[in-house]
């Protein structure tokens, strides 16, 4: 089976840019990716959502709809996959599903989009994809 491989964000960023079959998926919440905002580009897909916050039993499924409509030259299940979520925990457990599923190249972002929570309880203030200045937007 292929290996999970993580990337910090700048990496991920790199790889988005230069690879023509590569994809952000974000897998937070909806609440998260609408009002606490999400990376230019990426496409949100819910690993766990509310209201139920139950793993979403179609993941994989919608990732390779996603896939096939976007790469018409590349099969779904080889294409390059990046999952982001908050600080990384939630998007390494989706990003082990999926390689179960199939997919050949999933890769996940290290530090999320937010980051650890500092001495203060703060996020954004130790790493993440907003704290190193990758492009981002809200609702």
């Amino acid at each position: 089976m292929p290996e999970l491989h993580d990337l910090s964000p700048i990496a991920a960023y790199d790889l988005l840019q230069t690879t023509s079959h590569s994809i952000l998926i974000d897998i937070r919440s909806a609440m998260e990716y609408l009002f606490v905002g999400h990376p230019v580009g990426s496409v949100h897909i819910a690993w766990i959502d509310e209201p139920d916050w139950d793993v979403n039993p179609n993941f994989a499924d919608e990732i390779e709809q996603v896939l096939t409509t976007r790469f018409k030259e590349t099969p779904p299940k080889e294409a390059q996959v990046v999952l982001i979520c908050r600080s990384g925990k939630r998007s390494r457990e989706a990003a082990s599903a999926l390689l179960e599923a199939g997919f050949q190249h999933v890769m996940h972002i290290d530090e999320g989009f937010e980051g650890e929570r500092d001495a203060n309880h703060h996020r954004g203030t130790l790493g993440g994809w907003r704290f190193h200045g990758l492009p981002w937007e809200q609702c």
